[in-house]
């Protein structure tokens, strides 16, 4: 099983890897030049080497094409996304649909409403509307949506000309700074892993505080997006991802936010349940809450496997 990360629209599902497949990955390179080129590298090495063994692709962005054009489409010129495809694609897809694959069996059914969190050094969100994904943070780039480590998440697009021209940066200079320079890192001035934001917000850091406040309410906004675009009916919020299974504080921070709509977190489960002690998944709201809110670990490599599984039997 091999980790694709894009496959454009073309692909909704995971698939076995023929020379057609590995063609048209290459073609969707525009839309990734860092991943797919190197993805197709892995995967003809692997056929080189073992030529009789069937290979399945894995795409980040396959479980969000159950997303409706009102949700993918940007509001520039159509023919933008009909003749160069820029749209919203989404990625982390096998991390959101190994989270879905869980609650549906935790909640005993398939057609589950959930808003699965997936929070760490890169994150994003996904509204999942019966079982599929029915809305994304992350959009034709991994860059859209939340604040991350190094990543800005949403800007006014108009800042990038402007500060072109006050500073001479080329476009690619601020691809750069966008992408490896913003996030925690460029608001903290030091710090892209949340660990270190929150040793230095303990010793009283302003920049850290304020990055860690920042994130917090960009995750806030979305969530309680999302529960409005599902109408309120949502049968659970998961948390899963590096920050999302161990940073507590941070969890019970962004529930505290929540509570108007009913969400409620409970302090003391929620400062039992981290992935480096005993309990590593679990419920961490109140027995009176609107919305049940997880804990659950998620396990993209078990998804590939699974997939793989099910395309080769």
């Amino acid at each position: 099983g091999h980790r694709l990360v894009h496959g454009g629209d073309k692909y909704a599902s995971s698939v076995i890897i023929d020379d057609d497949v590995i063609h048209t990955v290459g073609e969707l390179s525009s839309l990734a030049p860092l991943h797919n080129p190197a993805n197709i590298l892995g995967v003809e090495a692997f056929r080189e080497a073992l030529p009789n063994v069937p290979m399945v692709g894995v795409f980040d962005t396959a479980f969000h094409q159950t997303m409706g054009e009102e949700q993918y489409l940007y509001s520039a010129p159509l023919s933008w996304y009909q003749d160069f495809q820029i749209r919203k694609y989404g990625f982390h897809g096998t991390s959101h649909k190994y989270i879905t694959k869980v609650m549906q069996e935790k909640l005993g059914r398939e057609d589950i409403n959930i808003i699965s969190c997936h929070i760490g050094s890169g994150a994003s969100i996904c509204a999942i509307k019966d079982g599929k994904s029915f809305d994304t943070t992350m959009g034709f780039t991994p860059n859209a949506g939340l604040i991350m480590g190094t990543r800005s998440g949403d800007i006014d697009y108009s800042v990038i000309p402007y500060y072109m021209e006050k500073t001479g940066a080329s476009i690619k200079e601020v691809d750069t700074i966008l992408n490896k320079k913003s996030g925690l890192l460029g608001i903290s001035g030091e710090f892209s892993d949340h660990r270190d934001i929150e040793s230095a917000m303990a010793n009283g850091n302003h920049e850290a505080i304020l990055a860690n406040n920042m994130y917090v309410n960009r995750i806030v906004d979305y969530i309680a997006k999302y529960y409005v675009e599902l109408e309120g009916k949502v049968d659970a919020i998961v948390f899963t991802a590096g920050l999302g299974e161990n940073a507590r504080e941070f969890r019970e921070q962004i529930l505290n936010k929540l509570a108007c709509l009913g969400i409620l977190v409970d302090p003391e489960r929620n400062q039992k349940i981290a992935g480096y002690l005993e309990e590593n998944e679990g419920i961490i709201s109140s027995d009176e809450s609107r919305v049940p809110v997880y804990v659950v670990p998620t396990n993209e490599e078990l998804m590939i496997a699974l997939d793989t599984y099910d395309l080769i039997k």
